[in-house]
């Protein structure tokens, strides 16, 4: 008996998180900007578990 092959998956290398898809239908996105957090706690349990939200989330960007 012949052995199966397995197929292998592509591992995606884009390490996106989260997305706000909601704010291109709210906003004209003129500029994209890549930004990190800090997390503390309970927000990496959540990230991990992948209940991560960005309903009421804003940013600030200083010059």
């Amino acid at each position: 008996m012949a052995g199966k092959k397995s197929k292998k998956k592509n591992k995606q290398t884009d390490n996106t998180i989260a997305v706000n898809r909601q704010v291109t239908h709210e906003f004209y996105i003129e500029d994209q900007f890549e930004a990190g957090l800090v997390l503390e706690g309970w927000e990496v349990k959540s990230l991990r578990d992948g209940r991560i939200q960005l309903k009421e989330s804003h940013i600030v960007i200083h010059k």
